[in-house]
């Protein structure tokens, strides 16, 4: 593989192609459910043959050979050749993940391996074998199922009287190859059978009459096209080029009104091929009708092209990650000046400076907004890839299952976006393999044979949720207490104390699984524990709710973004520390002396449930680590993944934005600390990562 090419156009490939790919993937899970969808039969193609053109242009000639092969199929498909099953899906979706291995090997930098023989010649068999037996050659002039570039068709060049269809095919030929790179019309001899460029100008003033059609300029590279009116409008070699692909991606020439004829007419043999243009003229070719309806669609579909191609405002530019992630910096040191400011300005008298001080204050939360913004990407880009995780795991496991997906276009930080797409594949996995039950079950159970899977995401102040809900059969909280304790995990007594939600929560347990079976699904034990590990480590929560033969539902929480992080910000011998608001549940005042002692952990009844505490002073301040308890004591609440802790502290601050910076070499890598800030009154915070404190200190 060559990649010496201009890196800016490399990275265009890697964005556009990267785009279609991702379309590409729903899109065919699509297609199984609107197998008769014509939009989306073109959609399909034209996303084949744009990723084809691009890899042709960098060299990249293994995934040129399988998106041809795959565009050939949607080709044949979207002409009606074939029909589209399940099995020619199979292949397909193959063909695409070969297509996408591949595609990140150019983003790596790697040489390309080519697709799998086997897959190839699947593609060609899906081609060859739904073929026709006899189709017209106009029909199967693209469709050739080898990755050879095909010969252009000749046109008869003794004779001025070609039909419709003959010239209908010309185009359609046009339009098919632009990707060789070669001569659409050659200028040379004519004894190979290719028509001339004053062939093909007689050949318009033949339909046209002389001066009335479009006079076609052929280049040895692409056609210039001048359509000349009464107000002469100029067509460019661009737009002549746009205007033949959209002809050719919707399956259909200029002329889709003519009725199809057999066009495969050999051309007569000629002794010696004259020029056209010294030949007498012959009489007219068609009636007039057939004249204006050549003209309407030749002259109006370029027209139309000139009109639509008209420069439009620059509305989109690509910027370096590293560049947005300075300027979030930058805006960080603003906010934490903006925090100063205002701190002084409560204890200042000054009518003007507290109006000086609101307006900054708003305008830095305005563009801390904005540049947030520009880091944001829909959760969408997770989402796009679980229609193709469905329908291969419900073929997998031969269950019946559909997927609704709610809220696409809601953004989130881009990290938090591909920091996300793992967990979320392990509890969709989860959701159709323990959850689902097998159509015949279900309709027993009085239930619809297809299982319903949902998948949400929604803006909640500073936080996004996230929904994955099932219609299965739900989890019973007494198997899971019962596994717990024929695993060993915990004994008969502890687990009669779980309440029913963590009973639910065992599953996130590390080797904890329900399955008796192993499968290439799940049943290993693993996945679960991982989820609960990413979920903390993004500061977000999980909760599951379950009800017997109705399904499960298991909510996620993340904050929008890990740059600028709301914290409650609390006082422990002097020194501020930073607790990620998005883990606080509650804060409240308690007589410490009526606790209670629980297997040796001294505990907290919060609604009548027992929660751990820990006062944080005795692990994170020198020389506390026996201190004397006070009788009185502000607990906070957090949640960290599935669980739910009281941290005592000496004093409540408030709440306040902070920037995470990182710690510097002296306190690098200490436990329980994720970085520090400044605070509003000018002092340093150390901004608590309450999962890593728990792991080191708690256990």
């Amino acid at each position: 593989m060559s990649l010496e090419v201009d890196q800016e156009i490399l990275e265009d490939f890697l964005v556009e192609a990267g785009e279609i790919l991702e379309q590409l993937s729903e899109q065919l899970v699509d297609l199984e459910q609107r197998p008769d969808d014509s939009d989306l039969l073109n959609a399909i193609f034209r996303g084949f043959h744009t990723v084809k053109g691009g890899a042709g242009f960098l060299q990249l000639e293994p995934m040129v050979d399988c998106c041809h092969n795959a565009e050939n199929l949607f080709d044949m498909l979207r002409n009606g050749d074939i029909k589209v099953t399940s099995e020619l899906m199979d292949v397909v979706l193959q063909a695409l993940d070969s297509v996408n291995v591949m595609f990140e090997a150019v983003r790596n930098g790697e040489v390309l391996a080519p697709a799998d023989p086997q897959l190839i010649q699947a593609l060609i068999a899906c081609t060859k074998g739904s073929a026709p037996q006899a189709a017209p050659a106009a029909e199967t002039v693209a469709v050739a199922p080898e990755p050879i570039a095909q010969e252009t068709p000749s046109v008869a060049t003794d004779s001025l009287d070609p039909t419709i269809d003959e010239f209908d095919m010309l185009l359609e030929d046009i339009g098919d190859v632009p990707e060789l790179n070669e001569p659409l019309i050659d200028d040379s001899p004519v004894d190979d059978g290719l028509i001339t460029d004053d062939e093909f100008d007689a050949l318009l003033d033949e339909l046209h009459g002389p001066g009335k059609g479009p006079n076609v300029q052929v280049e040895t590279k692409q056609p210039t096209v001048e359509a000349e009116s009464a107000e002469p409008e100029l067509i460019t070699d661009d737009e002549f080029e746009a205007l033949l692909d959209e002809l050719q991606a919707q399956g259909k020439g200029a002329f889709v009104e003519a009725p199809v004829a057999d066009s495969s007419v050999a051309p007569a043999p000629t002794p010696a091929p004259a020029p056209v243009v010294a030949q007498p003229a012959p009489a007219p070719i068609a009636p007039a009708p057939v004249v204006a309806k050549k003209e309407s669609g030749v002259a109006a579909a370029v027209k139309a092209a000139h009109q639509q191609a008209k420069p439009q405002p620059e509305s989109n530019v690509r910027v370096d990650t590293r560049l947005l992630d300075e300027i979030m910096n930058m805006v960080g040191e603003l906010v934490l000046v903006r925090n100063r400011l205002v701190r002084l300005g409560v204890s200042s008298e000054d009518e003007d400076m507290a109006k000086a001080l609101g307006t900054l204050d708003m305008v830095t939360a305005d563009l801390q907004m904005s540049v947030m913004k520009t880091r944001m990407q829909p959760v969408k880009k997770v989402f796009g890839r679980f229609p193709r995780l469905i329908r291969d795991l419900s073929r997998n496991l031969k269950k019946e299952i559909s997927l609704e997906l709610r809220g696409e276009e809601t953004d989130l930080d881009k990290n938090l976006v591909e920091a996300l797409a793992d967990p979320l594949i392990h509890l969709v996995r989860n959701a159709v393999d323990h959850g689902i039950e097998a159509p015949d079950v279900r309709a027993a159970a009085g239930k619809p044979r297809e299982g319903h899977v949902l998948l949400s995401a929604e803006q909640e102040g500073d936080h996004i949720l996230l929904i994955i809900q099932d219609d299965g059969a739900g989890m019973d909280a007494e198997k899971l207490r019962q596994l717990a304790i024929d695993r060993g995990m915990m004994d008969a007594e502890a687990a009669r104390r779980l309440t029913e939600q963590e009973c639910f929560n065992l599953i996130f347990a590390a080797g904890f699984s329900t399955k008796t079976e192993i499968s290439d699904v799940s049943g290993r034990g693993v996945g679960m524990d991982v989820v609960k590990t990413k979920i903390t480590q993004l500061n977000g929560t999980l909760s599951i709710d379950s009800v017997i033969g109705q399904g499960s539902r298991i909510a996620i929480q993340v904050p929008l973004t890990l740059a600028i992080m709301p914290t409650l910000m609390v006082i422990l011998e002097e020194q501020a520390f930073a607790l990620p608001l998005v883990n606080v549940n509650e804060i409240f005042n308690l007589d410490l002396t009526k606790t209670n002692v629980v297997d040796g952990q001294q505990v907290i009844i919060v609604r009548d449930q027992a929660l751990p505490l820990f006062h944080l002073k005795r692990w994170l301040i020198e020389g506390q680590k026996g201190a004397d308890l006070p009788e009185q004591g502000h607990v906070v609440i957090v949640t960290v993944g599935t669980q739910r802790v009281g941290f005592v502290v000496d004093q409540l601050v408030g709440q306040e934005e902070v920037v995470i910076k990182p710690l510097g070499t002296i306190l690098h890598g200490t436990p329980g600390l994720s970085g520090a800030t400044i605070t509003g009154d000018g002092r340093i915070a150390l901004i608590i990562d309450i999962p890593n404190l728990l792991k080191h200190y708690a256990s």
